[in-house]
């Protein structure tokens, strides 16, 4: 049987015609996915969750809340978005991510927000005394965050009605790590407690004074080996584990739940990757993926010869660890991502994933600096975000000595708003005893890196996602505290200056202004806190127009701290800077994404040429 997922009668539909409907969902979220590249695996694992939740409740009332949404999709085809799903992630296409101007409740990118915003939903339903109940479908891996935590507690004791769906695949992005995912991945499959649990509260109702107290304590001691006495204890409502692709069981839980009128937890165990053969289970490379062939499950992007950027971090910090013994280091979640997998596997005491716990990676990280280790932290620029106080609080402000390692820096492409790392160097650079610089191809990674090691304080590189623009055009300098590089010098009143990736896009431009015959001054920053005041004051003698090449937002930007040293020192310096303007970045392939903010190289040509 097949389905147009648009104007489905969900509640029409009988069990079997629902089990059709979730093959269906699973071809067409392969199908598109394979073409575009998206979040396969996570997907196919909540496809009967996702129609469970919209067989039950109605997306149209009651908000509907998915944490990270990586496990969108699904709901996406059955809210009307079929017609526009073959876009997912293209350039101004569907985006990968929930998003409320496409109809959805919330945004979501980064995890473990989703109780949150259902508790926070829970109470404006309350106070404007309307029938809604908030759903939010969580992962195992998200509860490794504080901020569920926080949020279950206030949900114990508020008692708003609230669903909790506790997706249990015993895989976040790579395997969860922590006490709360072992607990759950084995606990015993509780379809005996549950029905155990249902014949003491019979027995209770029944039983003299005496034998109910003992059946009592028996049913607490009972609760001991099982997954619901975390949650039960919080004061929420507990039913499971079920059979997460068994839909029966779902859309009965999911009933249950609702008629409760309380704050539920609904355990459901999952397959990652579910019917799709070469994705099921725990394979971490089928969480996100590029186009691919759907029958071998090849990739069908053409590899790179060129090493990116997290290869060359990967393989230069194995080298240093080598070398250093007292250097740590520690990613949250994401090993793989930020190429510390291969380090935690060599070096099992030295290097750890602490699970989606960007807050605790820092301050663990703080106590190993001040206890005399190296700390590398490796993790995304969004994903710093949400440790912006424990880089001032148990870092800066004690002037300790750890090293933040900044992957995905600039625009990340299809992840879109949430993920683009543009906003490190605005963040970071008011903070006091902190360091800011940036590699502009190997070879200078490499410098820096070896740099970080002996640095005195703490200090933050960035890296962009992908390759370096630049190969091997300029010889590397030995790194130098506030030291900057002229890599191009002549009598130009234009000069260029670069930080990081900027120094390449920078690159690309001069070019092809010297095929014109027009010359302009190359610097490259490599700090962008502290400058380098003794070149910059020497450039400005010669010329007086700066160009600014970063990938950064505008808005307290390199450019900004530019500014602010022309200011203080009095010269008189026009600076335009091409870095970000002030709006959050859509999804979609890098350089269409460039070309829609005009930083492609054509358009950042054509304004240079205006100054000549």
């Amino acid at each position: 049987m097949s389905f147009s997922f648009k104007d489905l009668d969900l509640k029409a539909m009988s069990v079997e015609d629902l089990e059709h409907l979730a093959l269906n969902l699973r071809e067409r979220i392969i199908d598109v996915v394979s073409k575009n590249g998206g979040h396969l695996s996570s997907n196919l694992g909540v496809v009967e969750l996702s129609i469970g939740m919209h067989y039950v409740f109605d997306a149209k009332k009651d908000p509907f809340i998915f944490d990270v949404s990586h496990q969108s999709y699904p709901h996406k085809l059955l809210s009307g978005k079929e017609d526009i799903f073959h876009t997912l992630r293209q350039f101004n296409g569907l985006s990968g991510y929930t998003k409320p101007n496409e109809g959805d409740y919330f945004v979501a990118g980064h995890s473990s927000t989703s109780i949150s915003l259902a508790v926070g939903a829970c109470k404006a339903i309350a106070l404007k005394n309307e029938d809604r109940i908030p759903i939010a479908l969580i992962g195992d891996g998200a509860l490794s965050a504080g901020m569920a935590y926080e949020a279950l507690n206030e949900l114990g004791d508020s008692k708003f009605p609230c669903v909790i769906i506790l997706n249990d695949n015993e895989m976040s992005i790579s395997k969860p790590i922590g006490a709360i995912s072992k607990y759950l991945s084995q606990a015993m499959a509780t379809q005996f407690y549950q029905r155990f649990k249902k014949r003491v509260v019979k027995m209770l109702d029944v039983l003299p004074e005496g034998a109910t107290y003992m059946a009592k304590r028996f049913e607490e001691s009972f609760k001991l080996i099982t997954p619901g006495l975390f949650f039960e204890e919080l004061g929420l409502e507990y039913i499971g584990p079920i059979d997460g692709h068994n839909l029966s069981e779902v859309i009965s839980a999911l009933k249950q739940a609702k008629a409760m009128q309380k704050p539920c937890v609904i355990h459901a165990q999952t397959i990652k990757g579910k019917g799709y053969a070469l994705a099921e289970g725990k394979h971490a490379k089928w969480h996100g993926v590029g186009a691919f062939d759907v029958d071998s499950g090849e990739s069908l992007k053409k590899s790179d010869v060129k090493k990116s950027a997290t290869e060359i971090f990967s393989n230069t910090l194995f080298d240093l660890a080598q070398k250093y013994e007292n250097i740590v280091g520690v990613t949250a979640a994401m090993p793989s991502g930020t190429g510390l997998e291969k380090l935690i596997e060599t070096y099992p005491n030295r290097f750890w994933d602490v699970a989606i716990a960007e807050q605790h990676a820092v301050t663990s990280m703080a106590a190993m600096a001040k206890e005399g280790f190296k700390p590398f932290i490796a993790i995304y620029s969004t994903f710093l975000q949400r440790a912006y106080d424990q880089v001032i609080h148990d870092c800066a402000i004690m002037n300790l000595n750890v090293v933040f390692a900044m992957d995905r820096a600039g625009i990340v492409g299809e992840d879109g708003e949430t993920h683009q790392g543009v906003f490190d160097v605005s963040f970071l650079a008011p903070l006091p005893n902190l360091t800011l610089l940036a590699p502009r191809d190997e070879a200078m990674m490499q410098e820096i890196m070896e740099y970080a090691y002996f640095h005195e304080g703490p200090i933050a590189f960035r890296y962009p996602r992908g390759s370096f623009i630049l190969d091997d055009e300029f010889h590397p300098c030995k790194i130098e505290f506030a030291k900057a590089q002229w890599l191009v010098k002549n009598g130009s009143k234009v000069a260029f200056l670069g930080y990081g990736q900027g120094v390449g896009k920078a690159w690309q431009v001069l070019e092809k202004l010297q095929n014109d015959g027009k010359n302009v001054n190359l610097i490259d920053l490599i700090f962008a806190k502290p400058l380098d005041e003794t070149l910059l004051k020497e450039l400005a003698k010669i010329s007086q127009i700066w160009f600014v090449f970063s990938e950064n937002a505008k808005i307290g930007g390199v450019g900004s701290l530019l500014q602010n040293f022309v200011q203080t020192n009095d010269l008189n310096i026009k600076i335009i800077s091409f870095e970000y303007q002030d709006k959050f970045i859509e999804h979609g392939k890098t350089s269409e994404v460039e070309k829609s903010l005009e930083l492609d190289v054509q358009s950042l040509l054509n304004k240079v040429k205006t100054y000549f």
